[in-house]
């Protein structure tokens, strides 16, 4: 299957709810108990032609769609060669109305991961790192014995290291169905060695190397401690100085406390209805994503991010030919064709490149088609607002569909967006999710 198909499957109610609820980063779509906001503010738009393969009133009427179909607040940009639309509708803040804007600042989750690859691709091309090689070359105090001589670079870059991911036993109370420890840990600053070793003390979901893969928070945490090593400079700041700043990026950044530096919208989330009203996130401490995780954005800086990798700009052809080799990867669900830090879609009009991400109430997408001439990046302020039927099935909400819509009409253009179809078409899977958790 695509990488955009949800086939998510679940034993009981009670048992998806823990299941979801363990994952933390609750990007796989779930319940939502509240009804939406009535008014929906209008959808915003820049640019200055009407060509360019971009019907701008239709793009707005799709992302309005979003909000009227329960989404409290959606920011999108879709960009077609030199031409830009960009909108947003729906509300940042549902108790004042504050309108949500096109160039909201927004935690991008797992989209970190891309980041954080080009940088250990960066230390490739240097000689600075081997693909294939070990990861106990690197790090053996971290991963020692039999498993570091097992585990190599490429399987924490592209999810075949089978180490287990951490963000279940970082959020205990989550397992129990409760959101004790997601409130408990709000302010709290994990390291990312002790992110590590809650990673490395799960269970195994498979032997190191075997495909599918599975989806693990812990290899990207992992690569950054590899940069560090490599580079004898903090991940971070090294992400920052030689990819977020070559590329362009004005508002990109790992924040340095619990608060979206710039303006955003608060994160609403619903945890399966277990949190009822949902409940505002937007204020976190997010060492517990780190370069799994942790990177703040904006539409229009994704997209620029991605147009700059894909032709070449912040990494070289042999490296991004690299991360673009890809493998089955087993991730919130689904199967996903899952490269270094990067996965491919395909679509009615072709392939395309990106991530997605999610933290605690928000989820991001974003891709574009190899040489970076169409893009789409959006972003969404409310998360886990679909229902889990008596059989334990996640049930596709309206917002599924609606969003469906304006992803197919922003990549493929109006032709394949009003092709008929009895399911949401290119429905983004959110991959912050330990695949392990969900049978």
């Amino acid at each position: 299957m695509t990488s955009l198909r949800f086939r998510t499957l679940l034993s009981t109610v009670g048992r998806a709810r823990r299941l979801a609820l363990a994952t933390g980063m609750g990007a796989v779509l779930a319940a939502a108990t509240l009804t939406a906001p009535a008014a929906a503010q209008t959808a915003s738009s820049t640019g200055t032609s009407q060509d360019g393969g971009l019907d701008r009133q239709a793009l707005r009427k799709s992302l309005d769609a979003v909000h009227e179909a329960g989404m409290y607040g959606i920011y999108s940009q879709v960009r077609d060669q030199s031409q830009t639309w960009q909108g947003a509708s729906g509300v940042a803040d549902v108790d004042t109305r504050r309108p949500v804007r096109p160039d909201m600042v927004h935690r991008v989750g797992s989209i970190t991961k891309t980041f954080v690859s080009v940088a250990i691709l960066q230390q490739v091309a240097r000689g600075a790192v081997d693909l294939d090689a070990p990861i106990g070359r690197y790090l053996s105090d971290l991963v020692p014995g039999d498993r570091g001589q097992r585990i190599t670079v490429r399987m924490l870059l592209n999810h075949t290291s089978h180490i287990g991911d951490y963000v279940a036993p970082a959020f205990p109370s989550l397992l129990e169905g409760s959101t004790k420890s997601l409130d408990d840990n709000r302010f709290r600053t994990f390291t990312p060695k002790e992110l590590v070793g809650l990673g490395l003390a799960a269970t195994p979901t498979g032997e190191p190397g075997a495909t599918p893969g599975s989806y693990s928070n812990t290899n990207y945490i992992l690569a950054g401690l590899l940069l560090e090593k490599v580079t004898g400079t903090d991940a971070e700041r090294y992400v920052t100085r030689n990819v977020i700043r070559k590329a362009g990026l004005r508002h990109t950044s790992f924040p340095r406390t619990p608060v979206i530096p710039g303006p955003h919208s608060k994160a609403y989330e619903s945890m399966y209805g277990l949190i009822d009203p949902p409940r505002d996130y937007s204020v976190y401490n997010m060492s517990w994503g780190g370069t799994a995780g942790a990177i703040v954005s904006t539409m229009d800086d994704l997209n620029r991010f991605y147009r700059a990798l894909l032709r070449g700009e912040l990494v070289g052809a042999a490296q991004l030919a690299e991360m673009q080799k890809t493998v089955p990867v087993l991730a919130g669900g689904g199967l996903i064709d899952y490269g270094l830090g990067i996965y491919s879609v395909d679509s009615p009009c072709g392939r395309f490149w990106g991530h997605s991400g999610g933290v605690f109430g928000m989820s991001t997408e974003s891709l574009s088609s190899p040489d970076g001439n169409r893009q789409l990046s959006y972003g969404v302020n409310r998360a886990k607002y679909q229902q889990v039927d008596e059989n334990g099935q996640i049930v596709l909400s309206p917002i599924d569909y609606a969003i469906g819509g304006h992803t197919l009409l922003a990549l493929c253009g109006n032709t394949a967006a009003q092709a008929k179809t009895s399911r949401p078409p290119l429905i983004p899977l959110p991959l912050d999710v330990p695949p392990a958790a969900i049978k």
